[in-house]
């Protein structure tokens, strides 16, 4: 059996313990599926990113929560890289990232890594509030008293993007996992990314939850891709004047962090969207890896 460097590194925070943490497999190159997935499962982080060589870009990454492969996870994105400048594997400036959801630019600045999304793809839906509501395990008033609309917002995951009234709301929703679940099926949703101004801290621009129970993440501490699409969702509706802002998340929960994300309407497309963040080790080790044959038997 042969070992593979694997670590715990949590994103959007600059202490350990905080933030949120991506499993990082800073070379996977001679990893099967199988096996990525197994070390996911064994990670126990919601996503663990897989390093890899690439034809068309510096570096190949797959993305594997506890049960599945997903196409993008943007703390892993920003964890990944920052432990290759750690390593000094890579220097400050332009990198590029091939992913599901095609190459990314990923660009290191000091101890803070930033990466592009996809363009935004925004549609405003027009769900039940009441069954919106009941899901979140809010009162209608919290969602119906915010002049925003409801929509579906992707920089290359989808999030149905809910704008509720104050903090306190945040704080007191008890969602109903199976609800939400059925709710994002509904509107071809990754997860429900619940919002407001009302923020904690005076330079934030607002605060978030994200609930993923059908991508078996039934809260996110702090989102990379959603905070992307949520930034682009604020602008399109003219919500907010500013092209940078800050989005706080994962305090309900224990694991606070911020997401910088930066949108550019007039750049090219592809790179009108940077979501940034730092990052710091938490655990560095090695994993023992078994032979996984292609049904996922574990070989003697």
């Amino acid at each position: 059996m042969e070992s593979v460097r694997a670590l715990l590194i949590d994103a959007f925070t600059d202490e350990p313990l905080a933030g949120n943490a991506a499993g990082v497999v800073p070379a996977a190159d001679g990893l099967s599926a199988a096996q990525m997935q197994a070390i996911a499962r064994e990670i126990g982080a919601s996503e663990t990113a897989f390093l890899r060589s690439a034809d068309d870009a510096d570096r190949r990454v797959r993305y594997f929560t506890p049960s599945t492969e997903v196409d993008l996870c943007g703390h892993a994105t920003i964890a990944s890289h920052a432990l290759l400048r750690e390593d000094g594997t890579i220097d400050d400036g332009a990198h590029t990232l091939a992913t599901d959801v095609g190459v990314l630019d990923v660009e290191i600045d000091g101890d803070r890594v930033w990466m592009t999304q996809n363009d935004p793809e925004i549609e405003t839906v027009d769900p039940d509030i009441e069954r919106v509501a009941a899901a979140l395990g809010v009162d209608p008033a919290a969602i119906t008293d915010v002049d925003l609309p409801m929509a579906r917002s992707s920089t290359g995951l989808p999030f149905l993007v809910v704008p509720v009234t104050f903090l306190s709301v945040l704080g007191e929703c008890e969602p109903d996992m199976a609800a939400i679940e059925t709710l994002c099926e509904t509107v071809d949703a990754t997860g429900l990314y619940a919002v407001t101004f009302d923020t904690l801290t005076a330079d934030a621009t607002a605060h978030g939850r994200m609930f993923a129970p059908g991508a078996g993440i039934p809260e996110d501490p702090v989102t990379g891709t959603a905070s992307g699409a949520v930034g682009a969702y604020l602008r399109r509706f003219e919500a907010v004047e500013a092209t940078e802002m800050t989005f706080e998340q994962g305090h309900f929960v224990d694991r606070p962090g911020r997401v910088d994300v930066r949108i550019d309407e007039d750049a090219p497309a592809g790179e009108r969207v940077r979501v940034g963040g730092r990052a710091s080790i938490a655990l560095d080790g090695e994993l023992t890896v078994p032979e996984i044959d292609k049904a996922g038997v574990i070989e003697a």
